[in-house]
């Protein structure tokens, strides 16, 4: 694990918009990235958006 040192009024304004975060489709679009990184892709045209 790395460490990074940031300024304590950087910290603070990322600890209080934290919540503004929807951590929810943050993990969505890690797990996208991941199944891009495996080749687990598809094709937009069969994707069940466009049925």
């Amino acid at each position: 694990m790395e460490t990074v040192t940031i300024p304590k009024a950087e910290y603070e304004y990322l600890k209080l918009h934290a919540k503004d975060v929807d951590w929810e489709l943050v993990e969505q679009f890690r797990k996208g990235l991941e199944e891009l990184k495996r080749g687990e892709v598809i094709r937009a045209e069969d994707s069940s958006l466009f049925k």
